[in-house]
């Protein structure tokens, strides 16, 4: 397995795993080839300029040269404050394993991979908002409950 950044040669993976991964978790969702054209335009859009900024960082596992788990992460900077050097935190999102490599630690290798380039990187923290299955993967790679955000929802 290669764990790396994500690269140009990914984007159609990648827009597919997104449209999986969407797909998994809401079933009764169905897609117009309308709906799926103006969402795969977008999406290479968005990958394809993710990719080569400052901002986003998108972390492959990849068995075979096929990628087979992603997660994104997204640099959020911080206003400056006097006294305290100022590094931006990690926003990760996206988070998915195929279905049929889940449960093979790939996914916990991503997150220790993305721990230590944080840490190299000099980054406050990381932050996830995760799905009700997702927490105990979460736990069991040492991440916590917080209390501290708070959300207002704008339909």
């Amino acid at each position: 397995m290669k764990i790396r950044l994500a690269t140009h040669k990914d984007v159609e993976s990648l827009i597919k795993m997104r449209l999986d991964f969407t797909l998994e978790y809401n079933q009764s969702l169905t897609i117009s080839e309308e709906t799926f054209n103006e969402y795969y335009k977008e999406t290479k859009k968005f990958l394809e300029e993710a990719i080569v900024s400052n901002q986003w960082f998108i972390w492959v596992a990849e068995i075979d040269e096929s990628v087979v788990s992603h997660i994104f992460l997204e640099l959020i900077n911080k206003v400056p404050r006097p006294g305290k050097k100022t590094n931006p935190f990690v926003y990760m999102t996206n988070v998915y394993t195929l279905p049929n490599y889940r449960g093979k630690g790939i996914g916990s290798k991503l997150l220790k991979q993305i721990k230590e380039w944080s840490k190299e990187n000099n980054y406050e923290f990381i932050i996830v908002w995760p799905s009700d299955n997702s927490i105990d993967f979460y736990k069991r790679n040492g991440y916590i409950n917080c209390t501290e955000p708070l959300e207002l929802m704008l339909e």
